[in-house]
């Protein structure tokens, strides 16, 4: 689970610094809040989620934080692809809806981490 966490944080990133540089050369940052989203949420966040799994092996033992990695990667993806549907249609169901996936997914971390801090 670490290593998928890891490696799904490298290439959100990658996938938001390229995004980042395109609008950069097109000057057009309309998307600006789907592509800071996608690196802090699919990116680092991702990628602390994947440490603290690496540091505390038994915290991936839990089903749930298999649910929370899932939750997690998935609401990465539709966070900020409802961002950029906000900014570019004004439809906002599925950056709601992609919120409370990572709200979820985090809320659910957060009970990982009580539960296995001291392991």
């Amino acid at each position: 689970m670490a290593a998928l966490m890891l490696s799904a944080s490298a290439v959100l990133l990658l996938v938001g610094m390229v995004a980042g540089i395109v609008m950069g050369v097109q000057h057009d940052f309309t998307l600006g809040p789907a592509h800071a989203h996608l690196n802090l949420v699919g990116g680092v966040l991702t990628f602390l989620c994947g440490l603290y799994y690496r540091a505390v092996p038994q915290a991936t033992t839990l089903t749930l934080a298999r649910a929370q990695a899932a939750l997690h990667i998935v609401g990465s993806l539709v966070f900020p692809f409802g961002i950029a549907l906000v900014a570019t249609q004004g439809i906002q169901i599925v950056a709601i809806v992609g919120s409370l996936i990572v709200t979820l997914a985090m809320a659910l971390f957060v009970v990982v981490v009580l539960r296995t801090a001291r392991a």
